[in-house]
């Protein structure tokens, strides 16, 4: 894989031009931005892969849910149906995709949808749901909608400043692009000196004004299913696999290992929807553990089934510093709480 990405350096160049033209065609006018009543926090990235963007929605929802009505907006990738859908109780995973329906699961009362079509389920939500403040999941390089903030991720181990287009690299977006984000979270951070910090921010920010924030992933202590829960620390003396398909699971990977737990990992790729062949091979393992995301894959066609829950939590007074800048960008706007 590494030589093939490699040997497709000339697609990149290529791509990179793609990029930095379909940019400048909206910064100077000749592509359309559409502009929109509600205020909108767009969540996104400039790479493919996992930078924590569903987290960081989660995180969003509760600190926000109890002032404001809120309605989430994704792309649903993956998903088996088109167009607009808003979830209900009857929307399955296959039709809302993975991300979206693990939001709407845990967070009952905010209304969740998707649409390849941004514009047009902002419309959509505007007019069947009235919502205060619209989440735009996985939305940066989504440049017809102007966000009013806009919150940049970015990992630790491979910040977009270090990363190359794709398909050498796993870079979507131009770097200098991340002057348009009202703010930087660097996400799945190990413990970082003052000085780590301040040599990233400087590398990162393209903007003097630019916050930078440093956060890492939690791991619940506690092992969820639809039958009950089981402490990770009851893992020690079982015999039990990992399956992840996710981005990148080696954060997770190496936790349960820093538990000193030994499992089998079974890895899939991003969005995974499981085989009838793959499901006969896990239902034939003992016990098996997934992340939340996969679970909700996996749930009713696997037994003994449990997820490890995670979030963002943030360095320093980071989070209180990151909502207390988006709270002074929403009194912009004359807004109700529920």
């Amino acid at each position: 894989m590494w030589l093939l990405r490699k040997l497709a350096f000339p697609i990149s160049l290529v791509y990179g031009v793609i990029v930095h033209l379909r940019n400048y065609f909206f910064t100077i006018g000749w592509l359309p931005v559409n502009t929109f009543d509600t205020p909108i926090i767009s969540v996104g990235n400039l790479s493919v892969g996992g930078t924590g963007k569903t987290p960081m929605i989660e995180f969003l929802i509760r600190n926000l849910s109890s002032e404001y009505r809120i309605a989430v907006l994704s792309r649903g990738y993956k998903r088996k149906s088109r167009g607009f859908l808003l979830a209900d109780e009857s929307t399955s995973v296959q039709e809302l995709g993975d991300e979206p329906f693990q939001i709407k699961r845990k967070f009952k009362d905010v209304a969740v949808a998707v649409d390849a079509n941004r514009s047009r389920g902002i419309t959509i939500l505007e007019k069947i749901v009235g919502p205060q403040i619209i989440l735009l999941d996985d939305a940066f390089q989504h440049r017809k909608v102007l966000p009013t903030f806009s919150l940049l991720l970015t990992t630790y181990s491979c910040p977009y400043h270090r990363d190359w287009y794709l398909p050498t690299g796993n870079l979507r977006d131009a770097k200098h692009e991340a002057k348009r984000a009202s703010a930087i979270v660097v996400t799945k951070c190990p413990p970082l000196s003052e000085e780590q910090k301040t040599s990233l921010e400087l590398a990162l920010r393209k903007d003097e004004q630019q916050p930078v924030y440093f956060s890492f992933l939690s791991y619940e202590e506690v092992l969820h299913s639809d039958g009950g829960e089981m402490s990770i620390t009851q893992l020690q003396h079982k015999e039990f696999t990992l399956i992840t398909g996710i981005a990148n699971p080696k954060p997770l990977v190496d936790h349960l290992k820093d538990k000193g737990l030994r499992f089998h990992h079974l890895e899939f790729s991003d969005h995974h929807f499981f085989t009838k062949k793959e499901l006969e091979k896990i239902n034939n393992r003992k016990l098996v553990v997934t992340t939340e995301k996969d679970y909700v894959r996996l749930q009713g066609k696997v037994d003994p089934l449990y997820y490890i829950r995670i979030s963002h939590r943030f360095m320093d007074e980071g989070g209180e510093q990151l909502m207390q800048q988006i709270r002074e960008r929403l009194t912009l706007y004359s807004l109700r709480s529920p």
